[in-house]
């Protein structure tokens, strides 16, 4: 009687394991985990290809696409059948939110390409190309942004398209997207990032309801904001001869409104580079400042991109990244071929940089 009420015993859950990143072997094509470092070598056998051989004789076929960073489910499953139809459903994605399908039979290379481009999926992104625009959150996740990042990227790859599909750069071109001056984005050959140019407008009474004045005084990088009374309520000042407007105080306090139709601004910087490839790492130059944040297809921040891209492109020498070509031309040379207005906010060269910029594994001193 007992043992027929006795229910079976649950099995123990698994204890999960704290140990780093999950072990990517499982979800690799079958040729590549077969051949995993034991590679003879790999070339492009067109833009947006890489062909693989190993040692082994084994070969495999790499078809990178473009594809948004924020994509609905519909899209998702739209590659996904892509891969099943066309290639060995074995689909990766890049840091730069590319797609690349493998495949190791040369014949689906083709049909794969065909499948992905009649569907508005772009191939390319390889080799001399201009590279799929990184990019920060923008309005989708975002608290802090003064534009949306996806936006300009849409807009702006759209100009860059033939760009992306073909391989005509002197070299690889990185372009980055940073919907406010934290710059999430990071390094790139070319980056446009947010300026706010006007200290937040403080709705002072919303401040003692909403936020937590310890917090966002500690946010802020250089102590320009304290605690004050206002109209007989606890709420924020601003030193405004302190303040860089770089928007941390926003995100713990949206009363400290800093985004601005006016006088939230775009800018472009170029040079910046994070490998040691040829050279060594360098930061980023702001060439151009002030442009209109305009909303939806950006077109003064497409104009100057893509004529920095021109000039680039026409000018430097083979294999020379963006920042090596500055380098040798020198930037009163670049703002003449590219017609940039100088003034003295764009270009840094304070004192402390020779320390500062001291990251390369080439030369120490």
């Amino acid at each position: 009687m007992n043992q027929a009420v006795v229910a079976e015993k649950p099995a123990a859950k698994r204890k999960p394991k704290e140990t780093g990143v999950p072990d990517n072997k499982k979800y690799l094509h079958p040729v590549m985990e077969k051949n995993y470092g034991d590679w003879k070598y790999h070339d492009r056998p067109r833009p947006g290809v890489l062909h693989h051989v190993a040692h082994s004789g084994d070969e495999i076929w790499t078809v990178r696409a473009g594809t948004a960073r924020q994509m609905d489910v519909h899209t998702i499953r739209r590659l996904c059948k892509i891969a099943d139809d066309y290639a060995d459903s074995h689909v990766r994605f890049t840091i730069r939110s590319n797609i690349e399908f493998m495949v190791s039979d040369e014949s689906k290379v083709a049909p794969l390409i065909a499948e992905l481009e009649s569907n508005g999926f772009p191939v390319g992104g390889t080799g001399n190309s201009v590279t799929m625009i990184a990019h920060t959150q923008g309005y989708l996740h975002c608290d802090i942004p003064g534009t949306d990042a996806s936006g300009v990227v849409k807009a702006l790859m759209d100009e860059l398209y033939d760009e992306f599909r073909r391989e005509e750069m002197p070299n690889r071109v990185h372009l980055s997207t940073s919907c406010c001056e934290i710059n999430c984005g990071g390094q790139a050959d070319i980056a446009i990032i947010v300026q706010h140019t006007k200290p937040p407008v403080i709705n002072h009474d919303l401040v003692a309801n909403v936020c937590e004045r310890p917090t966002v005084v500690a946010r802020c990088p250089v102590a320009a904001i304290r605690p004050a009374m206002v109209n007989g309520k606890p709420s924020l000042e601003i030193d405004e001869s302190k303040c860089m407007c770089c928007g941390a105080c926003y995100p713990p306090c949206p009363p400290m409104q800093i985004n601005d139709p006016e006088y939230s601004k775009l800018a472009i910087w170029v040079g910046g580079k994070n490998s040691n490839a040829r050279g060594k790492p360098t930061f980023m130059k702001m060439v151009a400042s002030g442009l209109p944040n305009n909303a939806p297809r950006w077109p003064e921040v497409a104009a100057a991109v893509k004529n920095i891209l021109s000039v680039y492109k026409n000018d430097a020498r083979p294999w020379e990244r963006l920042a090596d070509w500055v380098d040798r031309i020198g930037w009163p040379r670049f703002f003449e071929k590219t017609g940039l207005p100088f003034t003295k906010y764009l270009i840094d060269d304070w004192r402390g940089s020779r320390a500062n910029l001291n990251a390369s594994t080439h030369i120490r001193f």
